[in-house]
């Protein structure tokens, strides 16, 4: 399975590739000379109809690969690593993540030494009075 990913990956990477250099070799609709003086305003909201050619249709083609290969790839990678809860079983039966940081404590401030349980945490000595 890890052959497909790597084929369905490397088709994707092309194909965007591709389609970035087809819609930057493309004409646009305003691009005139004449649009700067308002008449390229004269056409209807989507252009005229029918005005598909070869570089909007390749570039919708590989749109439509790229998603198709995009759908692939999250469901390839997504089969077989989610292990599957057994029916009635709680969420918290999972086993957890490993911490990044054996004995961190998020949130808290480094140096500060925390206190034990059922004592009161310790403040920090209050500063000299400078004359």
């Amino acid at each position: 399975m890890q052959i497909w990913l790597t084929l369905l990956l490397a088709l994707q990477v092309i194909t965007a590739i591709v389609m970035i250099g087809l819609v930057l070799v493309q004409h646009g609709k305003g691009a005139d000379m004449g649009a700067s003086f308002g008449s390229g305003a004269s056409g209807s909201l989507f252009g005229a109809s029918g005005s598909a050619n070869f570089l909007s249709r390749s570039t919708a083609a590989c749109a439509t690969v790229f998603f198709l290969c995009t759908l692939a790839i999250t469901y390839l990678s997504s089969t077989g690593k989610v292990t599957r809860a057994q029916p009635g079983a709680s969420v918290l039966d999972a086993p957890l993540p490993a911490a990044s940081a054996p004995g961190a404590i998020p949130g808290a401030i480094p140096g500060a030494i925390p206190a034990a349980p059922g004592q009161i945490p310790a403040q920090p000595a209050a500063p000299a009075a400078s004359r």
